[in-house]
């Protein structure tokens, strides 16, 4: 067969590729074809006489593109464009000295509630919305709500707000699937701190590269995209009218994944799911608890939805350096978790499930809504040590402790919690919370 390569301008998704495809296929006399969004060409093949050239331009133009090289520069120069991200920048700035002077940041519901009643849950689940889930997810929503409304301008305010709708049924159903396996299989769904630490990772990486190209700064970063092969989008129907169905689709997927991302709230529910045994119980309270999230993180995603007109460009700035902040804590926090997972398998200490013998280090630290206190401790080696934890936030991130290097890995329910072992090198033995915000270390000294 013979080949043509054609450059196209305006490509800047997977999608486009599927569209442009179809309509190059439909030409007469054009046995395939096969475009790259990120080079800017398309590959047609033919055989026998060549197809007509004023054919295939209108094949492309009924695809929504047009012929001609699309040169992208890696950053613009524009002085325009870089006094509204230092415009942006001061408004997160001043943003976030207002929530930490307010201690929207440390938001907890105490520890005298009880996860069986599930207004509670539900009233759990607000508070989250509003605190750590909406650190931790708020990114994502925000990125998945700011990409769609950027990539079609022309839709309404209803429709840009779909996204969001997606993206909180997604989650919501799948806290309640995910939670009714976790009361079906008990703790063995459980992640470990190394295996949350690099999905923490993976999405504070991705966080940061949607925050770039929402600046709208980096033109070649617009090609770096993850997608699904067209192999798999053309099976899933994903064709000429179907852009805002994938991005729906995408958007659930991501919504019902949230369910392993960490955060304090959510793993104390899950604990009593846990301890619950009943994929009824399990369901009904991890979907409760999700509902609960739902109008936290539809606000952030809502105002993404309504901007319009001259200020989409400062928006979008604005929410890039959000979601750039949000990606550095998130891959901040994940590398705490993947240095401490990867201690896991060093035998620094024996846990001891009895009384102690002889003369024991007693170490005390108050887990509170602002992490632990004191969090910097020294104990002597091979001497057993008595770690008493006092939870005074049970419904808070820090409420979820970690100590890899000596295999604790547990939620701390409200008062006294004890941890006995014997330290048998010497040497640092650090401790975080579930999302690696809260940290701490215990040394251990000859």
């Amino acid at each position: 067969m013979e080949k043509i390569t054609l450059n196209i301008k305006g490509m800047h998704c997977r999608s486009c590729e599927l569209v442009t495809e179809e309509e190059l296929r439909a030409v007469s006399g054009v046995k395939d074809a096969k475009t790259n969004f990120r080079s800017g060409t398309a590959e047609v093949f033919y055989e026998g006489a060549k197809p007509d050239a004023f054919s295939l331009e209108k094949a492309v133009q009924k695809a929504g593109y047009t012929f001609g090289e699309s040169k992208r520069q890696w950053v613009i120069s524009d002085m325009e464009g870089w006094v509204e991200l230092l415009f942006a920048i001061g408004i997160v700035a001043v943003l976030f000295f207002f929530a930490q002077a307010f201690g929207l940041f440390t938001l907890s519901l105490g520890s005298v509630q009880r996860l069986e009643s599930l207004s509670f849950v539900l009233l759990l689940g607000m508070v989250a919305g509003f605190s750590t889930c909406m650190a931790m997810i708020g990114g994502l929503v925000l990125a998945v709500a700011a990409r769609f409304s950027e990539r079609h301008p022309e839709a309404t305010v209803r429709q840009k707000f779909l996204p969001n709708v997606y993206f909180n049924i997604g989650r919501v159903g799948g806290f309640a699937v995910f939670g009714g396996l976790l009361g079906w299989f008990g703790s063995t769904l459980q992640l470990s701190s190394f295996a949350v630490g690099v999905m923490t990772v993976l999405v504070g990486g991705v966080m940061l590269l949607i925050g770039a190209q929402l600046l709208e700064l980096f033109p070649r970063l617009s090609a770096w995209k993850l997608m699904l092969p067209k192999s798999i989008a053309r099976v899933l129907g994903i064709q000429t009218h179907t852009k805002k169905e994938y991005s729906h689709s995408r958007a659930i997927v991501i919504g019902m994944l949230t369910f392993f991302l960490p955060c304090g709230f959510t793993q104390a529910v899950q604990l009593y799911v846990v301890t619950a045994g009943s994929p009824f119980i399990g369901a009904l309270t991890m979907g409760v608890f999700a509902l609960g999230t739902v109008p936290g993180l539809l606000s952030i995603g809502g105002i993404a939805s309504a901007v319009q007109g001259s200020a989409r460009g400062f928006f979008f700035k604005t929410a890039g350096v959000v979601v750039i902040a949000l990606g550095v804590l998130n891959f901040q926090n994940g590398a705490t978790l993947v240095r401490l997972g990867a201690q896991s398998s060093i035998k620094n200490g024996t846990v001891l499930t009895g009384e102690i013998v002889g003369d024991a280090q007693v170490v005390r630290i108050t887990q509170t809504a602002n992490g632990y206190s004191p969090n910097e401790l020294t104990v002597k080696k091979g001497r057993p040590v008595k770690l008493i934890i006092d939870s005074q936030d049970s419904y808070t991130c820090a409420s979820s402790f970690n100590m890899p290097k000596i295999g604790i890995q547990e939620t701390l329910s409200p008062g006294e919690n004890v941890f006995t072992f014997v330290p048998e090198t010497s040497g640092p033995i650090p401790f975080s919370c579930s999302m690696g915000m809260f940290r701490g270390t215990m040394n251990v000294v000859e």
